[in-house]
């Protein structure tokens, strides 16, 4: 994969960032602060998300826009565990549609949410189907690293299943890869969730036949853990980061040549 000049939004001038083709899809990362179990760092989803996002930018250099992170979203879900933040899912709505409001009104036709963490998922769809149907001269779109290269991912997995999930074989592997010096080894334990209904069981990869609310203390037996992070590595850190990321470029050089290409006059 090419590169290019680095393309930050906050690091741009304002000039240059007026000369930006406008068809350049920006990409916004929202993540999370909160608990990962004993052994990873509350920082862990937001992490991975500016991972990915370094990857993205360092990739495709001047074809991509990479927007500030906002890395407190919806984890109420995780509460009972000490050093969790979160928003309320309508604080997240408004704070989120007004910065992509503000992208818009400089002109930006094509935007990309880049989601990192689980309890992002349905207001992020709420995001994506709102502000799409609020302005239709926009391409908007949302990709969640686990789920665009999920064959790829599934090859990788060791674990049975429901040992990717929280603090898991994935996000453990790609903390040992991007910062390993946060991690706790001594604290490391594998705990598969626990479902109360057979139907409702789900991991990373494979979605449930039915959704039913637990909390995260109440999925975990308490240790904040969902999966077996006994089958992480560096090693699989980087495969999976390699196969997130070439997924992630391709979607994005996708997305702005779909949009290059001049409309079909028939």
């Amino acid at each position: 994969m090419g590169g290019g000049a680095r393309m930050k939004w906050e690091e741009l001038t304002s000039p240059k960032l007026g000369a930006i083709d406008r068809n350049t899809p920006v990409v916004l990362n929202i993540g999370a602060i909160e608990q990962h179990g004993g052994h990873l760092p509350l920082v862990t989803d937001a992490l991975i998300g500016r991972h990915f996002t370094d990857r993205i930018d360092a990739a495709l250099g001047e074809e991509v826009l990479v927007v500030p992170q906002i890395p407190i979203c919806c984890s109420h879900h995780h509460m009972d565990f000490p050093g969790t933040l979160t928003v309320r899912h309508e604080t997240l709505l408004a704070y989120l549609t007004d910065v992509l409001e503000s992208i818009v009104a400089h002109g930006f036709r094509n935007i990309v949410l880049f989601n990192s963490h689980g309890g992002n998922l349905a207001i992020g769809q709420v995001a994506l189907e709102k502000f799409g149907n609020a302005h239709p001269e926009v391409e908007i779109f949302m990709l969640t690293w686990w789920r665009i290269a999920a064959e790829a991912l599934a090859e990788l997995q060791e674990s049975e299943f429901g040992g990717i999930g929280h603090a898991c074989e994935f996000e453990t592997s790609l903390v040992q890869l991007i910062a390993p010096d946060l991690i706790d080894p001594a604290a490391q334990i594998d705990q598969l969730a626990i479902h109360a209904f057979e139907w409702a069981a789900a991991d990373l990869l494979r979605a449930p036949r039915a959704s039913h609310h637990q909390t995260m203390h109440q999925l975990t037996n308490g240790t904040g853990v969902s999966g077996c992070s006994s089958k992480a590595s560096a090693l699989k850190g980087q495969a999976i980061s390699d196969v997130v990321t070439r997924a992630a470029v391709d979607m994005l050089r996708d997305i702005a040549r779909s949009n290059a290409e001049p409309a079909d006059p028939g």
